[in-house]
């Protein structure tokens, strides 16, 4: 469990290496909506939701003042998530792998376990990831993904190892057709993210994948 969990880390480490910015085409032609992945919509009030209930999160901590300033961004940060899932989603099915509940229970009992229980895991997971309590197992269940995708592909983890995963999420998420709503931003293909965006919890994990949150 320890290995896989650093695989996963080292999994979204390389998806946000830097490449050269591919400027997606983001126009108004779904209104309503905060980005079109594969013709599937995202609504905008979908994405509002998600802040919602992060902020809602957030205002509980004791710690609120400094966690809503750290994601002041939210709003394209979630949308940033929710976007690569579905690039995550397609490449598992490429992939032909799947996730059972009983898995994301296990791991998600696991990093529990790490982390001094559910509650402990929870605040973490705000606090470094900006995600709310009930998007916990949304979580889990992409990293497992990725590691079943990583060990499909037998991708080792080594520079030419991601170099491998990255290029299969590329492809993927040039396949989606990515439209995103000017007023976020537009999709980077290469960079498998938000042109220009980056939260700060990836760029930790980019600097280090061995010292931040093991898998989640």
């Amino acid at each position: 469990m320890h290995r896989r969990r650093r695989t996963a880390l080292s999994v979204s480490a390389a998806l946000i290496a830097a490449a050269p910015l591919l400027t997606a085409c983001g126009s108004d032609a779904h209104p309503g909506a905060a980005a079109v992945v594969g013709g599937d919509r995202i609504e905008t009030s979908a994405l509002q939701a998600q802040v919602r209930d992060v902020r809602t999160a957030q205002e509980a901590s004791p710690q609120a003042e400094e966690l809503i300033k750290a994601t002041g961004d939210l709003s394209r940060e979630k949308l940033n998530s929710m976007i690569f899932d579905r690039v995550v989603e397609k490449v598992a099915a490429d992939a032909g792998v799947t996730v059972s509940r009983k898995e994301i229970q296990q791991t998600r009992r696991a990093a529990a376990q790490q982390y001094g229980g559910d509650k402990q895991l929870a605040e973490m997971l705000l606090q470094q990831q900006g995600i709310a309590p009930d998007e916990i197992d949304d979580v889990v269940r992409r990293n497992i993904l990725m590691n079943k995708v990583a060990d499909k592909h037998g991708v080792a983890n080594t520079p030419d190892g991601q170099k491998k995963l990255t290029d299969l999420f590329t492809a993927a998420s040039k396949a989606l057709d990515i439209d995103v709503n000017p007023r976020y931003g537009t999709w980077d293909n290469d960079k498998i993210q938000l042109g220009r965006y980056e939260a700060p919890w990836l760029r930790q994990v980019t600097q280090d994948p061995a010292t931040g949150p093991e898998g989640l």
